[in-house]
């Protein structure tokens, strides 16, 4: 989520305020050292403080492959009406896994697959929401002749079909023997309008029974309209319309006039005429404002949904206006159907989004989850909307109702919710009471690692310890473990093994929370260098963050740990850009770059060079900034045209990345156009043939200029198309050349050509070299586990594990000898140990394939119908589902 989400728990135990400036306004050098500094415990107590991890708002199952797979089974076989909803689902199922390129992908099939314009409304407008600061991109494509294909404006007067009767009647020419008058006038005030008596009857049945029926008014020449509410000019339109069948240009004003008339007389096509005719004039967000309240009052369905469009597509924004807020939160049943149609749930899950990102304590995140609980229909909608308002009320401190909402989204079957319960009774201070709680679900179903996470927040000493470790080995993505027994070692002063262990998982995974906590070791120990180092790194990352749960801005402190550092020149930063970069050690690195850009220096290279940085540390989001803040400061036409072409790169659109690297090339040859147009055309071509054009290419760059990291880059990869073109004493000299200008990454280069030459120890020897020299060597242990025997490989991929648990091919590897050695449940759990935490498509798709050997037919279509919604168009998977299904009893 966008917004801290934190644990009110964690609030009300926290210490006294910390000011971190009585840790930083002294002299340099005057602090005494931590292992001697006893006074100061309390401070470094509330220094290092971690706080609870939060009851998180997502939806969690126990099984997330079952509920995939479930989700997969039904869209095969559903009415394309539920499609969306479906969608909407296994987007959620996402969202609490971490996975936000697949949620995206959910959020578009839900959209693709609306059957009604309200869900095509609903949900483009939350693809736009989830692109906010993309628009670049757009703008980017149409100077390419290409145009963004997803979620614009929809013309709903035009897509939105209402079914209305006719209106039409039988004409009677006689009634009670006389003959009915051809014309008839209406008098409104001192007006008289003159219509044709059967045209007006056959507007709607109230109409043709005053008319040609038994009343009065079917032998009046004149009848009086004055109480109606209808002006003379109003009156004119509708004879009119009575007359041709369409309404002329008037104002808005006349136009709700003769609305709320036709509604009153059930005047429905003349209703519908006039929908669309204010549906077309809505432009604003005061317009929308305006008309709604109408539209919901005289159940206009065209006009909501045009006045709906409108709020939509100005979210976040929109939520700051209390008269778009008072629409969304106190819309009636009926209210709700005019304006929404049946897509009441998907609207209130995209508004409480929105709202929770914005505020998840404020009033209108809780209006906005009542909605959503009251529009919930099916158990999976339920459970969902009954579990996100039970966070709010707990971060709201109305315990009563937090606890039945929990109580209600664990009876619907979300064993996740028994967290919050246990918080609320921890509160109340019936803390054994929640130990068991937790213990109760641990022992009735296959235990997670957040489930033991949970439980050693009602536990203390050892049994704490061991449940941290518990969650770790179940689940190693999860930060408060690491970062709880990281705080603790500290607070004993054992500060290796405190680094030791937050290290672990910021060797992984690159935590805002794990990188404060270091900060605060750094801060405690006076290393003023390595804090300031951590505090950059973050600010790189989230510029606005602010540390001491939201207390002190993140820029704030490291104007005060400047204070106690050596200023660097130019000089000593690129000096330690080369040392960083050349370690592997990209943290320290980014640090570096943060640092430079408050120079004068070239900043769009700089900006270039973070955004690398940042794709590494697979941080796609901050990277993506940079990129677009390179583009902003590049100094000259030919330079932007290169950074404009790695953002479309990067964005999935190859081709106009390419085209944007021949612009800049035409204008200027230069090693980074030429770099990038090598890239694009290795990724974006099929042809083998390619390889030529991209040696070329990658030897264009190398003769111009560029500093030395970027010339690493351009070696390694040449060496790497050489590899792969056979040319292997070509790639050796790349390599080589690489390595002397200290592109540590070319030793894993070189190790694949000694290989290839026959020679594993020298390719051992080599990946041995990259490990000794790279901060961040997970991929090096994993690269040298190729050059050995079984059981070296066997240790390299067990350290692979241990410095990166994401990293799926050890446990791919293990399996597979397990299997070799007819280990089948021995394999199948290899898996799964890592499929618990990490939905992956290779994973899944071995679990399967080793369910089919096994004769296992309904866990291997469980795998694979996961597996599917992961990648919908995998062909492997597709041929191995239906190899699958066909055997399914």
């Amino acid at each position: 989520m966008r917004a801290s989400f934190t644990s009110d728990s964690c609030k009300e135990s926290q210490l006294d305020f910390l000011n971190p400036q009585s840790w930083l306004q002294v002299e340099r050098g005057k602090l005494s050292k931590f292992s001697s500094r006893s006074s100061s415990s309390s401070s470094i107590e509330s220094l290092i403080k971690v706080p609870e991890p939060p009851v998180q708002p997502f939806f969690k199952p126990v099984d997330y492959v079952e509920v995939l797979a479930q989700i997969h089974e039904e869209l095969e076989s559903c009415p394309p009406q539920e499609r969306s909803n479906l969608y909407l689902f296994q987007y959620q199922l996402f969202k609490g896994l971490g996975e936000a390129k697949l949620m995206r992908r959910s959020l578009r099939s839900a959209w693709l697959k609306g059957s009604t314009v309200h869900e095509k409304l609903v949900f483009g407008a939350w693809l736009k929401y989830e692109r906010q600061g993309e628009e670049l991109i757009s703008d980017l494509l149409a100077t390419c002749g290409k145009c963004a294909q997803e979620s614009g404006p929809v013309d709903v007067s035009s897509e939105l079909d209402v079914d209305i009767s006719s209106g039409s009647h039988e004409t009677l020419s006689m009634m009670n023997g006389k003959h009915i008058l051809r014309s008839v006038s209406f008098k409104i005030g001192d007006e008289k309008i003159v219509c044709d008596r059967q045209k007006i009857a056959s507007l709607s049945a109230p109409f043709h029974a005053m008319l040609n029926g038994c009343f009065s008014e079917s032998l009046c020449e004149h009848i009086d309209l004055s109480e109606n509410n209808i002006s003379p000019l109003g009156f004119r339109e509708i004879s009119e319309f009575s007359m041709t069948g369409s309404l002329n240009e008037v104002s808005s004003d006349i136009l709700l006039e003769i609305l709320i008339f036709a509604n009153k007389f059930c005047c429905e096509r003349l209703k519908d005429a006039c929908d669309r005719k204010l549906a077309s004039l809505v432009s604003c967000r005061d317009d929308a404002v305006q008309l709604m309240e109408c539209a919901l009052e005289e159940n206009s369905p065209v006009l909501a949904a045009s006045c709906l469009q409108v709020f939509l597509q100005e979210l976040p924004d929109c939520l700051n206006d209390n008269r778009v807020v008072e629409i969304f939160s106190h819309s009636n049943k009926q209210q709700k159907m005019t304006m929404v149609g049946s897509a009441s749930f998907s609207l209130y899950c995209l508004l409480s989004e929105v709202a929770m990102n914005l505020d998840p304590q404020s009033d209108k995140t809780a209006f906005f989850l009542d909605q959503l609980v009251e529009s919930a229909e099916t158990n999976q909608q339920k459970l969902l909307a009954f579990h996100q308002l039970g966070c709010v009320r707990l971060l709201r401190k109305e315990y009563g109702e937090a606890e039945r909402l929990f109580e209600a989204a664990l009876n619907a079957g979300h064993i996740y919710s028994v967290s919050g319960l246990a918080r609320l009774g921890n509160i109340r201070g019936h803390r054994l009471w929640a130990y068991d709680k937790l213990s109760s679900v641990i022992s009735s179903v296959t235990p997670l690692g957040w489930m033991y996470q949970e439980r050693s927040l009602y536990c203390e000493g050892g049994k704490r310890w061991e449940d941290l470790e518990k969650a770790t080995e179940l689940d190693p993505t999860l930060t408060y473990p690491y970062m709880y027994r990281a705080a603790s070692l500290m607070r004993k002063q054992d500060v290796k093994a405190a680094l030791t262990e937050i290290n672990r998982i910021l060797g992984f995974k690159l935590a805002l929370e794990c990188l404060e906590l270091r900060f605060c070791f750094y801060l405690a120990l006076e290393n003023y260098q390595a804090a300031i180092c951590d505090v950059q790194a973050i600010l790189t990352l989230s510029p606005d963050y602010r540390m001491f749960e939201g207390r002190v801005a993140a820029s704030q402190l490291r104007t005060l740990v400047r204070e106690h550092v050596d200023n660097w020149t130019t000089a000593d930063c690129w000096l330690q850009l080369y040392d960083r970069w050349s370690s592997v050690d990209d943290i320290g690195s980014l640090s570096v770059i943060y640092q430079m850009l408050e120079s004068d220096a070239a900043k769009g290279v700089l900006y270039f060079r973070q955004s690398l940085l940042l794709l590494r540390l697979n941080c796609p989001e901050a990277a993506m900034r940079s990129l677009q803040l390179a583009r902003q400061h590049a100094s000259t036409e030919h330079e932007r045209l290169v950074y404009e072409g790695w953002i479309l790169y990067d964005t999935g659109h190859c081709n106009e990345g390419l085209q944007k690297a021949e612009e800049s090339i035409n204008i200027k040859k230069s090693f980074e156009a030429f770099f990038l147009k090598a890239y694009a055309l290795a990724d974006s071509s099929l042809d083998p043939s390619c390889s030529s054009t991209v040696m070329s290419l990658l030897e264009e760059a190398l003769k111009c200029p560029s500093d030395r990291l970027r010339k690493g880059q351009a070696l390694n990869n040449l060496g790497s198309v050489y590899v792969d073109c056979g040319k292997l004493d070509l790639a050796a000299d790349c390599y080589i050349n690489a390595l002397k200008i200290r592109h540590t990454r070319a030793h894993q280069g070189l190790a694949r050509v000694h290989f290839l030459r026959n020679d594993k120890i020298a390719a051992y020897e080599e990946m041995t070299k990259l490990i000794e020299k790279a901060q961040n060597n997970a991929s090096a242990y994993e690269k040298r586990s190729e050059y050995c025997d079984r059981e070296l490989t066997k240790a390299d991929l067990e350290m692979v594990t241990q410095l990166d648990p994401l990293r799926v091919y050890p446990y791919r590897y293990r399996a597979a000898v397990l299997m070799d050695s007819h280990k089948e449940n021995e394999a199948i759990a290899e898996l799964s140990r890592a499929i618990v935490f990490k939905a992956d498509l290779h994973l899944l798709h071995l679990r399967a394939a080793f369910h089919e050997h096994t004769g296992d037919v309904l866990a291997a279509l469980r795998d694979c119908r996961a597996a599917l919604s992961v990648d919908p168009n995998h062909r492997e998977m597709l041929e191995l589902h239906s190899r699958v299904n066909s055997h399914e009893p």
